[in-house]
């Protein structure tokens, strides 16, 4: 047993020993949840002498669940059977190939990827973005749609067409014995739901069950973990409300928030003492997030002392922002703190070219995560080619790479003809389309994608005519006869790609600005010298997206693009309160040291717009002299609370009060107003 609970503080071990009924565990940030979910399962076995095969343990990703197996082995003396820890899809693997039979499917089944999906998908259509379908289908499968079901719930033809190309490929699968990402998870819940003596065993099986980050879970996985429930109630959850932030990924914070509605009779522990941050990073996380209306209740404490205040990083514009964080981190390396301890942090994507163009001329390796370098996305590397041909007609790599950009349903086969006969007359494949009648290029392609290309060799000339014209001009000439922005519409991650290529083209016209001389040709070594630096080996820092750092921590984290309109993202459906999630997460990623950086302006969609500092700073009390933000109450109609008068009571109404909030009280049957902060929640 000590070896279960000698590193375990009170909160901890209370919730550890907690085996029996709905739990739980509400883990701030840095405060030892893996720890604590690990030591209660080396507890329900080797304390409490629960077969370890009566326990199952689910997480989201396979490097969670690894470091949870060893973690929990390491408490254990060699369990007769190995506890059953891994990820959903993986519980969902094991359990179809036990029992898809009865789904009169064979159990020798594939399961495909995503790439796999994308190829059947753009088999059946290739018109409509097959990323879209893709998505849709995901989307379909987790809301158990069936393609029937679908078909009836889209009222626009585009729609209709994708629940057509759904029916087509579940047919494949089914043909196939395939199944997705998405039926591993799906089909198990039909399998239960349909099965009620199956769903009695299986929940009979598994009697203690623990899910590890639950604030990501979907509303499938909810259904799913009920039916796994069905015949007892011992269900453990860990997770924090403060750091969902999957929402546009399908995850449901009501998860989390109505726990005890899913489950009655929950006992909930809160795991509070954080063991990463330094006390001032603490305090504006705290203050930032107790903004949020929706949301639990719970304040992280500092354990490991002060350290140097928040800095606060003010700057012109980009470029200068990026030789201000380069500037940093070389001090930091200098005075001997290793590169890996260092991480540059985003809300879009966008933002980090010029972090990047930063770090490379002050000579810092760096290791973008969880995404590609600006310069080698596919939009980039698109817009890139464009230029390559324009300034130089023959170069058939880069002409290969837009020839069916936007589309101009011209197949791999179509193409490898025209190569070959620009090849056997010994001229480029553009200068073969330009001089070739229109009859002999009608042998080798469709009469009208003939005419296509002909027009395409055709505008391409015009563009590269308007250069001599006005270089600066020549990116909007580009883009108004390609329509290159078009390529990416109704994609799920349209918005990203279209934010990179203004991204790009607003680079262009500040090159050209800086050097109205120069041609095109001296702005394309200009990014050729750029790669060639990016490709720097060795220790590196961290660059990457507030998305990909979760579950992450850094000695010393800068956060840039604190502005309005990049963090919090405004407008397009965005959600306030998962951009404050955002910032708490971004935030509680540094144990040493937090550097947030803000600029008046940036380019943003092909061009330079003033910006108002994040309205973060204000609610995390960095600002001096502003004004005082509202706090939010941790208190919302129907919480149990305690007033060490009247007692035990439940909260009918929350309404402002000046800068406090006032509730209004039942203390069995006598109402009564009372300020927030005289009350503590049950």
């Amino acid at each position: 047993m000590e070896k279960i609970f000698s590193k375990l503080n009170e909160s901890q071990a209370s919730a550890v020993k907690t085996t029996e009924g709905p739990v739980l565990i509400l883990a701030g940030a840095g405060s030892g949840k893996t720890t604590t979910i690990v030591s209660r399962l080396a507890y329900l076995i080797e304390g409490v002498g629960i077969p370890a095969s009566n326990t199952l343990t689910l997480t989201f990703t396979n490097k969670a669940a690894k470091e949870m197996r060893e973690r929990s082995y390491a408490m254990m003396d060699n369990p007769a059977y190995p506890p059953l820890l891994c990820t959903f899809h993986k519980f969902g693997l094991l359990f179809l190939k036990f029992h898809i039979h009865l789904l009169n499917r064979e159990n020798n089944f594939v399961v495909i990827d995503t790439d796999d999906k994308k190829r059947i998908i753009k088999k059946i259509n290739s018109e409509i973005p097959t990323p879209l379908i893709a998505s849709e289908i995901s989307r379909y499968k987790s809301s158990l749609l069936s393609p029937d079901d679908a078909y009836k719930q889209s009222e626009l033809f585009n729609y209709q067409q994708i629940a057509k190309v759904y029916e087509e490929y579940e047919a494949y699968l089914l043909e196939n014995n395939l199944v997705d990402f998405d039926d591993l998870i799906a089909l198990t819940y039909k399998l239960l739901n349909e099965n009620e003596e199956l769903a009695r065993a299986t929940s009979e099986r598994y009697r203690y069950i623990m899910v590890d980050e639950y604030q990501d879970t979907n509303e499938l996985q909810l259904k799913l973990l009920q039916k796994l429930c069905s015949s007892h109630n011992n269900i453990c959850v860990v997770g924090d409300d403060d750091q969902s932030i999957y929402g546009w990924r399908g995850a449901h914070i009501r998860n989390i928030m109505e726990f005890d509605q899913d489950f009655k009779d929950t006992a909930v522990f809160k795991l509070e003492e954080n063991y990463r941050s330094k006390d001032p990073i603490l305090k504006v996380a705290n203050a930032l997030i107790e903004h949020n209306r929706s949301r639990l209740g719970k304040k992280l404490i500092p354990t490991r002392g002060g350290g140097e205040d928040v800095t606060v990083l003010n700057s012109n514009d980009e470029n200068e922002e990026a030789r201000k964080i380069a500037s940093k981190i070389t001090k930091l390396l200098d005075s001997g703190v290793k590169a890996e301890n260092i991480a540059v942090l985003y809300r879009v994507n966008v933002l980090s070219r010029s972090i990047e163009e930063g770090l490379n001329r002050a000579g810092i390796a760096y290791k973008l995560v969880g995404g590609l370098r600006f310069y080698d996305r596919a939009e980039i590397k698109d817009l890139i080619s464009y230029i390559r041909v324009i300034t130089n007609f023959h170069d058939d790599f880069s002409f290969k790479r837009i020839i069916n950009k936007p589309k101009r349903g011209l197949g791999k086969a179509s193409v490898d003809k025209i190569e070959l006969a620009a090849h056997q007359k010994g001229t480029s494949m553009f200068e073969y389309i330009k001089k070739s009648p229109l009859s002999e290029l009608e042998q080798l392609v469709r009469q009208k994608n003939a005419k296509t290309l002909k027009k395409f060799v055709k505008d391409i000339q015009a563009v590269a005519n308007s250069v001599t014209e006005s270089t600066y001009n020549f990116i909007d000439v580009l883009e108004d006869t390609f329509h290159l922005k078009d390529i990416y519409k109704g994609m799920p991650d349209e918005t990203e790609r279209v934010l990179n290529m203004d991204e790009f083209y607003g680079l262009f016209r500040d090159f050209v600005k800086n050097s109205p001389e120069s041609s095109l040709d001296e702005f394309l070594n200009e990014l050729t010298l750029q790669s060639e630096q990016d490709q720097v080996e060795g220790e590196s820092i961290y660059m990457m997206s507030i998305h990909a750092s979760k579950g992450l921590e850094f000695d010393h984290i800068f956060i840039i693009g604190m502005e309005e309109g990049f963090l919090p993202l405004v407008g397009d459906g965005s959600d306030l309160e998962e951009e404050r999630r955002l910032g708490y997460v971004s935030f509680t990623r540094a144990k040493e040291t937090l550097t947030l950086s803000h600029v008046e302006s940036r380019f943003y969609k092909g061009r330079r717009s003033d910006l108002q500092k994040s309205r973060f700073f204000n609610e995390a009390g960095l600002c001096e002299g502003s004004l005082i933000v509202e706090k939010n109450t941790a208190f919302k109609k129907g919480d149990l609370v305690r007033h060490k008068i009247f007692g035990t009571g439940r909260v009918t109404g929350v309404s402002k009060s000046g800068r406090e909030f006032k509730l209004n009280i039942n203390f069995a049957g006598t109402k009564r107003d009372i300020l927030a902060s005289f009350v503590e929640r049950l």
